[in-house]
């Protein structure tokens, strides 16, 4: 059974993985203790031999051979072979957890669209999810040595209801020598289409459905198949073991104590117990059994998957999903927080602190600026924060006085031009240019242009109270000036439009 200890570690505290070094389940140490027995034993015995069973020479010519070994054991790249390997098969490991075959999503969508609370309808939903569940079991007894000795003939998935005696025949009468995990699912789509032909499925989208969630189900079966067909490559295997095991050959030799005595460099103390060098096997080798348990886990290591477990849980509650459960609802009635407006769950004492935390709002919501930093700034070269009219901008620069007064002529001027600067568009800048009548054979006088700008024209003239609009003469295409009639009086313009320069200077005057 896989080793669970997420929830002593739920909370970090002082010491918190030190209550895991104890457990012995599936650890470390039952991994590796006849191993580690084993370098300690070799060690020991060249120690020994080396103390009490070599001559004098056969010492000196000893330790020559200790310093070479120690001097290029280090050209071994064991750490950055081993973590590029143990990588790939954790990796490797966790996407064939994700590939085990969960009908979950299957059963919800049987239930949701095989219809049908007689016998019939029964027996539909509950033969679908049988087929898909007896797809799982022939994957699983293929790369699981666990479930391949639970069901370990086709007999015993008869036996165990995950196939019937003529579904079997079909199955074995079918001429293929390769695996045929597949076959369930051809009578699941098979099944599913008949229902569609009696109306048990009502429509084809729901018959869809019902096929691509199959597809995804059976695809996941056939990950699981072709993760048991190709492992990781056995040169990287090799080339990590030899590595490994090469690297300690050397360490049995070059980790020896010396004789002091013989003023070896970094051979002052003579110890028996090389603990350092322990640590170090304790490290990598355990490093390359994480990988050796990890690379299949669908053996009956302490850390592999429980499939037979699965099965049985699968099993179970997709027949209660599409039978027991099928159309079962409760009475509709309205929930405690019906007429909240704004519905919160209550907490216990020993959450309720967390109701007093403010909830997170984003990573700026508690940055302040002053408030000169805060205002908007143009972007047509001009200083001044945005909301400042450009009014405000020139009568700060000219000197107040009499003439700057909202009626005064040189205030009233500065407002015309400030106004006539705004955006204003070209058919209402051409509207605002007239020609005034004159006798046969003069030449025509227009006022097109700014009394502000041009010192010699007067200023604007109020308007008569009333009476009808006076003639006026425009440029035509053909003719030099053309005598219309303008329309009568115009109502106020909407508020989202320029004005026309005309009715600027009727305001104005």
């Amino acid at each position: 059974m896989t080793v669970t200890y997420t929830a002593r570690v739920a909370n970090a505290r002082f010491g918190g993985f030190s209550q895991l070094l104890l457990l012995w389940r599936g650890s470390i140490y039952k991994l590796l203790w006849r191993e580690l027995l084993c370098f300690l034993g070799f060690y020991m015995a060249l120690s020994a031999a080396y103390r009490f069973v070599l001559t004098e020479g056969q010492k000196r010519y000893f330790e020559k051979l200790v310093i070479y070994c120690d001097q290029y054991a280090s050209l071994i790249p064991v750490s950055f072979v081993l973590g590029f390997y143990v990588t790939l098969v954790v990796n490797r490991w966790w996407s064939q957890y994700l590939c085990m075959p969960l009908p979950d999503a299957l059963m919800c969508v049987v239930a949701g669209t095989v219809h049908g609370r007689d016998d019939r309808g029964r027996l539909y939903r509950r033969t679908l999810m049988r087929y898909a569940g007896l797809s799982a079991v022939l994957i699983l007894r293929s790369v699981s040595t666990a479930v391949f000795k639970r069901f370990p003939t086709i007999d015993h998935v008869v036996e165990a209801g995950f196939m019937t005696r003529e579904e079997r025949k079909k199955f074995e009468n079918l001429n293929s020598s390769y695996n045929k995990y597949w076959v369930p699912c051809v009578w699941f789509s098979n099944l599913a289409a008949q229902a569609r032909r009696e109306g048990r499925i009502r429509d084809n989208s729901a018959l869809k459905l019902l096929l691509e969630e199959l597809n995804v189900f059976r695809g996941k079966c056939g990950m699981l198949f072709h993760y048991d067909w190709i492992s990781v490559p056995l040169v990287y295997t090799q080339v990590v073991t030899i590595a490994l095991y090469s690297y300690f050959l050397a360490c049995l030799i070059g980790r020896q104590f010396l004789d002091p005595a013989q003023g070896y460099k970094d051979h002052d103390l003579d110890l028996c117990v090389p603990i350092f060098t322990l640590l170090q096997f304790f490290f990598y080798a355990g490093w390359l059994k994480v990988a050796e348990q990890l690379i299949n886990p669908f053996g009956e290591d302490d850390d592999d998957f429980e499939t037979n477990f699965l099965i049985d849980r699968n099993f179970q509650v997709s027949m209660l999903a599409v039978d027991e459960m099928y159309d079962d609802l409760a009475v509709l009635e309205k929930d405690l927080y019906w007429d909240a407006a704004e519905a919160r769950a209550p907490y216990t004492a020993a959450t309720v602190f967390q109701l007093r935390q403010p909830s997170f709002q984003g990573s700026t919501f508690d940055i302040t600026l002053a408030k000169e930093d805060m205002q908007f700034q143009r972007l047509d070269g001009l200083d001044g924060p945005m909301g400042e009219a450009p009014g405000d901008f020139l009568q700060r620069l000219l000197p107040a006085g009499a003439g700057m007064a909202a009626g005064g002529p040189l205030g009233r001027r500065l407002s015309f031009l400030l106004r006539k600067n705004s955006c204003v568009s070209e058919a209402s800048t051409g509207a605002s240019c007239s020609c005034a009548v004159v006798p046969e054979g003069a030449a025509p006088e227009c006022s097109c242009g700014d009394p502000l700008l041009d010192p010699g024209l007067p200023e604007p003239e109020a308007p008569p109270p009333a009476g009808p609009e006076p003639l006026t003469l425009i440029p035509g295409p053909v003719e030099p000036f053309s005598i219309v009639t303008m329309p009568g009086p115009r109502g106020p313009a909407p508020p989202w439009l320029p004005s026309p320069i005309g009715e600027e200077e009727e305001n104005l005057a």
